[in-house]
């Protein structure tokens, strides 16, 4: 397979879905913290919290609507630039993204109209409940989402069938209850938290510097500071649940984060800063804090983390086993009914099948993974390191500014309390500048998660060299651009939309909604 069309289908991918993850935090927690304040104007009935539901709720539906239009690109990506993923583990996959779609895509886009144009038809608490079902509907559609990534990274409940050279499921509730997938979510969801909260403090400080809505922006900032603090805290406690099953199942990659290119004595030292050098196999200028990353990756003081050179050698075992299985493989194949296959084939290829994929990693450089030389054997091995100073540097900004936006909303949350938001105008502009920091954390989060994977599009499975369509690389180019030049136009519309949105501000002083004993229409 030519590596160009490789690299080409990954980078098109990538950047579609970091363009995509820009709406989607967003979405999250403004969809949550818009149901709260509506919660509060039901059991106050005061109109300026039905006044901040309705323009936060303006800038949840912009960027909504901008989440939509680029969702709908990603899940046409596998079929147009990952066909063989798709035979390969669509059985699998598909199941989740569909279910995302009947259950969770229908349900918020069918209330989020309620939402928009229900306030002179519907009662308080209907309104409100169609709130939260939007709200529901955003979190349920990023549950699937995510139960499908964490099966990428962690395939349970399937198994591969050598006759349609197909993974199939055989336990769904497992695919469903996969602790990678559940941590995922949780993570990823208090990410989108805090994305939001930040968010609505950041303008609400800028309100605040102005003189413009105050007293809505004073009660905006309450609910971000809180709900912020509690998301932020949330998002390093279930980070730290991440990176334990991570040393389950992913030790590849909790290597490269740490860049821990040999076995340490446990518990491992924290590399707090260094300069991973890759060829060398070193980091230079490394600072290390002693017992750290043993109590996070095991939460242990007995059980070693594997540096890179060992879980390489690992690796060169499993290619060797899978070979076996690869043979195996194409012998089963050669019968045309299962019956024929003589029991001892059988007995090899079950010993073996589980490292069929490793085998598999050897097709970059021979069309038979039987005929691998040990040269192309140890470097497939290698191949299974992923590139560890992006994924280092990644991850310490991510925790660094995770860490800064503990401190942000516990400030803020102090000053709320003592009723003195607008006490310190430097604060207040820290707030201001931080807007863009959480985006910058989650997509670093999101390059911890899939560059950490590779080699595999299937953590140990299937190699992405082998899971792309067999296109030109003329034609993976042309979509390429075409995709970035209408992403940055659908980019520009939604900071324009947004700003516009936001200099105009809320209108306060609203009418008093419909009360249960009114019509429920004029």
């Amino acid at each position: 397979m030519d590596l160009d069309i490789v690299d080409l289908s990954r980078l098109q991918f990538a950047i579609t879905a970091l363009y995509h993850f820009l709406f989607v935090p967003l979405t999250i927690g403004l969809s949550i913290l818009v149901a709260i304040m509506e919660t509060v104007y039901v059991m106050t009935g005061r109109t300026i919290w039905r006044d901040m539901t309705k323009f936060w709720g303006v800038l949840f539906g912009i960027n909504f609507a901008m989440g939509v239009a680029t969702g709908v690109v990603m899940e046409f990506q596998f079929g147009m630039n990952w066909s063989y993923y798709s035979h390969y583990v669509g059985d699998i996959f598909g199941a989740p993204l569909a279910i995302e779609g009947l259950m969770a895509f229908f349900l918020e886009a069918t209330f989020v109209g309620m939402f928009f144009f229900g306030w002179d038809r519907m009662t308080k608490v209907q309104h409100l409940i169609a709130t939260w079902l939007v709200a529901i509907g955003s979190n349920f559609s990023a549950l699937w989402i995510l139960i499908a990534n964490g099966w990428m990274q962690n395939p349970v409940g399937a198994v591969f069938n050598p006759q349609t050279m197909r993974m199939e499921v055989h336990d769904f509730f497992a695919v469903l209850t996969n602790p990678v997938a559940q941590a995922k979510f949780v993570h990823t969801v208090s990410a989108g938290y805090t994305v939001a909260a930040i968010f609505v403090l950041g303008i609400s400080a800028w309100y605040l510097l102005k003189g413009r809505h105050t007293e809505l922006a004073k009660r905006s900032m309450t609910v971000a500071a809180s709900f912020g603090l509690a998301a932020s805290l949330s998002v390093v406690v279930l980070g730290d649940e991440s990176g334990y099953l991570s040393s389950e199942h992913q030790k590849m990659k909790l290597a490269a984060i740490e860049a821990m290119w040999d076995t340490e004595p446990a518990p491992a030292a924290f590399t707090a800063f260094g300069f991973p050098d890759q060829e060398a196999r070193e980091t230079h200028f490394a600072v290390h804090i002693p017992w750290v990353m043993g109590l996070i990756g095991t939460r242990s003081l007995d059980t070693q983390i594997p540096g890179i050179n060992e879980l390489v050698v690992s690796a060169q075992d499993r290619i060797v086993s899978g070979v076996k299985a690869y043979d195996a493989l194409q012998t089963i194949r050669s019968y045309k009914h299962p019956d024929q296959v003589p029991a001892d084939v059988t007995a090899a290829f079950e010993d073996n099948g589980s490292n069929l994929g490793y085998a598999l990693l050897l097709m970059r450089y021979t069309d038979d993974p039987r005929k691998a030389t040990a040269e192309q054997i140890m470097q497939a091995a290698n191949d299974t390191v992923p590139p560890v100073a992006p994924l280092f540097w990644s991850f310490r900004v991510m925790v660094g500014l995770g860490m800064f936006f503990i401190v942000l909303t516990a400030t803020f949350f102090v000053l709320s309390a003592r009723r003195r938001l607008d006490a310190h105008p430097w604060l207040l502009k820290l707030a201001v500048l931080s807007i863009p920091l959480p985006w910058i954390a989650a997509e670093c989060g999101w390059v911890v998660a899939e560059l950490g994977r590779q080699p595999w599009i299937i953590e140990g499975v299937l190699p992405t060299a082998m899971a792309v369509s067999n296109l030109g690389a003329s034609t993976v180019l042309l979509t390429l651009g075409l995709f970035i030049a209408i992403y940055t136009v659908m980019f520009i519309i939604e900071m324009v939309l947004m700003r516009k949105a936001i200099l105009k501000g809320p209108q306060e002083a609203s009418a008093p909604h419909l009360s249960a004993y009114e019509p429920q229409s004029k």
